[in-house]
């Protein structure tokens, strides 16, 4: 069985070969987050307000293997962007995916721009 965890691996801006349109910016909750769908993947788009920031991560949460982390609260440790999951409260950071609890497990993150209200996520395709 493959490992589910193996189709989610990090974006950065300048691997990006598809900007997918995720939405408008209306259809994301101020400080909060919703789930979109990219081909076999579910990604977690959080409009970070409090900071006029956008992130985009997995949805699946490493530890219980749960599609969550878009229902986790979000925040910040120290100016680093974070999403807490809801089951289990552990903390990713939202800019690189490291867990902010110091163990092994972390998420992978994706680039996000915002072009004329639309919402766009970088993939690699």
């Amino acid at each position: 069985m493959e490992n589910i965890l193996s189709k989610y691996e990090s974006v950065t801006p300048q691997d990006v070969t598809v900007w997918f349109k995720a939405g408008k910016t209306s259809d994301f909750p101020a400080d909060g987050g919703n789930c979109i769908k990219y081909k076999d993947k579910q990604i977690a788009v959080f409009n970070f307000e409090r900071r006029n920031e956008w992130y985009a991560c997995q949805n699946l949460c490493p530890h219980k293997m749960e599609m969550i982390l878009s229902r986790g609260m979000i925040g910040s440790t120290d100016d680093i962007p974070k999403i807490a999951c809801p089951m289990h409260k552990k903390t990713f950071s939202l800019k690189d995916g490291s867990n902010l609890n110091g163990d092994d497990l972390k998420i992978a993150t994706y680039p996000v721009k915002i072009v004329e209200d639309e919402v766009l996520i970088g993939f690699i395709d």
